[in-house]
């Protein structure tokens, strides 16, 4: 969490729905984040989840009835709201968005949400086929043109064991979804292709060649991107992490197949930051079954893969490209080199032996002006500041 976002002071809304208990662990992420959470809940998301868990959790009184005694002058649907940074509805029920969607006040939650003086945010959960239903569909056209943020909904198995869209997001995708909210739209609409993680070479069924990677910096970075504002294509080697979840999610795994995705997407990309550990070769002749081990010296023959980064630098009408590096020793001079001879208006590198695995890293910056060296911080504080700083560029080029 970001010092932009981490004393943000949030009016959680929770509405009856089986996804109630997710919201039991956004509320623990987001006072663990630093954030004031007020929670305030419907009758029948007291059905699913106990005011005192939350209250618990949050270190706050729970609310719920519009003519509770503890607010001195009885307007609680007044003062709830009057020292939030936001409201955030999750889950928020089918019945519960056509209340917003039509002024409907009939209890404290409703209530307060149409008399508030803040930003409101809705995290929908429902079955599959309430989702879909014209009359849902309909309400949640008529929020989003009141500049109502709707945060999902997911697909995915749903409680009634069907699967669809209609499921509210993870409590930790929330979180995300809330902070990218407050951050500074610093590229808006701008379509940011992002390469992360590491390719794999096979040379037989079960071995392969590879970069070490975990692919956190690139995940960071797509992460910061969509904080930005922009939409956000990225293309991922095999890694343990999950994506992004407003991101386009590519998955491939060699380094050819890296190359065809980002070539396919590259006619709409306006800004293209290759952050992937892409093998520097490929076995020619990988065998389909897997090769049994024996005393004898195994030789193999390797070429040279496709330079993904130069060949969109060197293509018609490339886009903004900016590039990664992780060296081991010489840094400056490395990146330097790398930069010139690849001719990138931008490139971040770090020492490997710091970075891979890692949550944590340094980074430094190289562009036309210079070196600017980052301070030490976890990737996505590193990635927010690369993306500022890409922006900063990128709109200085565009002039």
């Amino acid at each position: 969490m970001s010092d932009f976002t981490s004393s943000k002071r949030i009016l959680l809304g929770i509405t009856g729905g089986v996804a109630a208990y997710k919201s039991a662990e956004l509320v623990r992420l987001m006072v663990k984040a630093g954030m004031d959470v007020q929670v305030v809940m419907t009758d029948a998301a007291c059905e699913f989840i106990t005011p005192a868990t939350l209250q618990a959790l949050s270190g706050k009184p729970v609310f719920t009835s519009l003519w509770d005694n503890r607010i001195d002058n009885g307007m609680a649907h007044i003062e709830f709201t009057r020292d939030r940074d936001a409201v955030v509805i999750a889950p928020a029920s089918a019945d519960f968005i056509a209340k917003l969607a039509h002024g409907v006040a009939d209890d404290l939650l409703s209530t307060l949400c149409l008399a508030r003086d803040c930003p409101l945010l809705v995290a929908p959960a429902m079955n599959k086929q309430m989702w879909e239903n014209p009359a849902t569909q309909r309400n949640a056209a008529l929020l989003r043109q009141d500049g109502i943020a709707l945060l999902g909904p997911a697909s995915g198995v749903q409680a009634c064991g069907e699967e669809g869209l209609g499921r509210m997001l993870e409590p930790a995708d929330l979180l995300e979804a809330i902070e990218a909210y407050f951050m500074p739209k610093l590229l808006p609409g701008k379509n940011i292709l992002i390469t992360a993680g590491p390719t794999f070479e096979a040379i037989d069924a079960v071995r392969g060649i590879t970069n070490l990677s975990s692919g956190k910096m690139g995940y960071a970075v797509a992460r910061a991107a969509l904080e930005a504002g922009a939409h956000v294509t990225l293309v991922s080697g095999q890694t343990c992490l999950p994506p992004p979840a407003q991101a386009r999610f590519i998955s491939v795994v060699s380094a050819q197949e890296m190359l065809n995705a980002v070539n396919e997407q590259l006619s709409d990309t306006d800004i293209f930051i290759s952050v992937a550990a892409v093998a520097d070769y490929y076995v020619l002749n990988p065998s389909e079954q897997k090769i049994k081990k024996d005393a004898h010296i195994l030789t193999l023959e390797l070429a040279p893969n496709p330079d993904i980064l130069a060949n969109v630098v060197n293509g018609p009408n490339p886009p903004f490209c900016v590039g990664f590096a992780a060296e081991s020793e010489n840094l400056y001079e490395f990146a330097e080199l790398k930069r010139h001879r690849k001719n990138l208006p931008l490139l971040a590198a770090n020492l490997a032996q710091d970075a891979i695995g890692s949550d944590e890293s340094e980074l430094t910056l190289f562009d036309d002006a210079g070196a600017h060296p980052l301070p030490r911080g976890n990737k996505i504080q590193l990635a927010r500041q690369l993306i500022a700083h890409i922006a900063q560029l990128y709109h200085t080029t565009k002039k």
